[in-house]
């Protein structure tokens, strides 16, 4: 199926996954998840600017940001063997966004959302397994608004993470996300 057919595709065609992953999960369109209390936003930085822009105002909702401003790379283009690149060995190269960091990027195109940053910093292959080492893996979250804060908290300790409070976004969005915040990638464990 290609790109464009994907884009097209609606919810029904999750019909396999939704009956693998079992009763608690539904496919909706995006509009329609983007209408629920807590959002997550995990989606290739390239289509975030198209995503976020076609969905209605946020009033006050919870929008978590789970996303790194990267882009994947053809293994086969000059992009793969870029020396300037560190991350061409994983696939990927950072994006250039200004001087900016990324949730200051998302902020701008969730208005009227309550954003946390979160769910951005690990290898998404350990996200299920949040014991491990005789603990519980270390998730940070930030974000400006305590309500919301709190609630992701509490969604990251009932995953069964240690949550560490990184403070505001403009102050723990940066120290979090990928490629090159100092706290990204790092997988702590609380003993």
């Amino acid at each position: 199926m290609s790109r464009k057919d994907l884009e097209r595709a609606g919810p029904e065609t999750l019909s396999e996954l939704v009956d693998e992953l079992g009763p608690a999960i539904k496919a909706v369109t995006t509009e329609d998840a983007a209408k629920e209390d807590i959002v997550f936003v995990a989606i290739r930085w390239a289509d975030l600017k198209r995503v976020l822009g076609e969905l209605p105002a946020w009033n006050g909702r919870i929008v978590v940001d789970g996303t790194n401003p990267v882009e994947w790379i053809d293994p086969d283009s000059p992009d793969a063997n870029d020396p300037s690149n560190p991350l061409a060995v994983y696939g990927i190269k950072p994006v250039d966004l200004g001087g900016r960091h990324s949730s200051s990027v998302v902020r701008d195109l969730v208005p009227g959302a309550r954003l946390v940053k979160a769910f951005n910093h690990l290898d998404v292959n350990v996200l299920a397994e949040p014991e491990v080492a005789g603990g519980n893996r270390v998730l940070y979250y930030s974000g400006d608004d305590a309500e919301a804060k709190n609630t992701v908290r509490s969604l990251i300790e009932k995953s069964g993470f240690f949550a560490v409070d990184l403070g505001t976004l403009d102050v723990g969005g940066p120290l979090a996300s990928l490629p090159f915040g100092s706290l990204a990638g790092v997988s702590f464990v609380k003993v």
